[in-house]
């Protein structure tokens, strides 16, 4: 990174979540929590796939990642904030930011990535279900999600790298509670028409393709189910999406609230609740999501719990 540009911006101030001092404890306990369950939720999935036989497969092998994407865009936001928020020092160092930005943006592009993967997933067991274990082999599933994660790092540092090594003006202040690119953009003296363009550019790409492969799989879903004679065999090709459709709907919903409506309608505060929506309270809802609506996870959970239980007795 330019040393100059060092130099002369050392840290950046994030403006936070509000500015009204009556309202940062509330703030501080409903994020910590929503934080925690997020932590315990994602982790315990990534922990019962790994540990569970019969959730090794390749739809929970996915559900695993989308977990771990979960983990790693919140994780590198919800701490950072909530320091920020009880030391009411809303300062983060130069390199911090540019880290923070980089984990970010890597762990939001893969989860659009690992979610268009799932629906292909849901369309060859439904539609393919006979050749549903050669197609979904256990080396295409570990190839797509190598590609996909190799894709998001080398993207995130494309962005980095435009951005913090371009020239800052001197002023420090993000309107935002994390460093996210375009408040940085903002900050910055030099030309920002190619990285802005560069942005725009591989979002749309994502977003676009990422929808493609959704709305082909679901097409295709929709038109076997509709061809089966059974209405039991209609119903449970429909309960295998539901978790997965639920989530598609909020978290697309949510990134096109935020980026796809009109320039005129956007409002500082509004952005900044669907930013805290997108970055706290969706990995959170996931495996909420898909605990609750999936017999398997928690029948894994049951057998664990009790394996755990009668492990402890054994000691006692």
């Amino acid at each position: 990174m330019d040393n100059h540009n060092r130099t002369m911006l050392n840290e950046f101030i994030l403006m936070g979540i509000t500015d009204l001092p009556e309202l940062q404890a509330s703030l501080f306990g409903l994020f910590f929590i929503v934080y925690m369950v997020s932590l315990v939720g994602n982790l315990g999935l990534i922990i019962l796939s790994n540990i569970d036989s019969r959730l090794q497969t390749p739809m929970y092998f996915f559900l695993k990642h989308l977990a771990f994407t979960d983990l790693g865009y919140s994780t590198a936001v919800g701490p950072r904030m909530l320091v920020n928020i009880v030391v009411d020092e809303h300062t983060i160092s130069y390199n911090s930011c540019a880290t923070q930005l980089m984990f970010f943006s890597i762990f939001i592009t893969s989860e659009i990535f690992v979610l268009s993967t799932m629906a292909y997933d849901r369309y060859v067991a439904i539609c393919k279900p006979l050749l549903y274990t050669v197609i979904m082999s256990q080396t295409l599933c570990r190839g797509l999600v190598a590609i996909l994660y190799l894709y998001s790092v080398i993207l995130s540092l494309l962005t980095i790298i435009k951005i913090f090594h371009s020239s800052f003006c001197g002023h420090n202040i993000i309107r935002h509670f994390y460093c996210d690119s375009l408040p940085l953009i903002s900050l910055l003296c030099s030309d920002t028409h190619e990285i802005k363009l560069i942005i725009l550019v591989f979002s749309s790409f994502n977003l676009i393709s990422s929808l493609l492969i959704v709305f082909a799989s679901y097409i295709q879903i929709l038109v076997t189910i509709l061809r089966m004679n059974s209405a039991e065999g209609r119903c449970k090709a429909f309960s295998t999406c539901g978790s997965h459709l639920t989530v598609i709907v909020i978290f697309y919903g949510t990134l096109f609230f935020m980026y796809v409506k009109p320039e005129s309608s956007h409002s500082y505060y509004t952005d900044k609740v669907a930013s805290l929506f997108y970055t706290l309270v969706i990995p959170m809802l996931n495996p909420m999501i898909y605990s609750l609506r999936s017999k398997e996870v928690k029948n894994a959970l049951h057998r664990t719990w009790k394996m755990c239980a009668n492990t402890i007795f054994k000691i006692m």
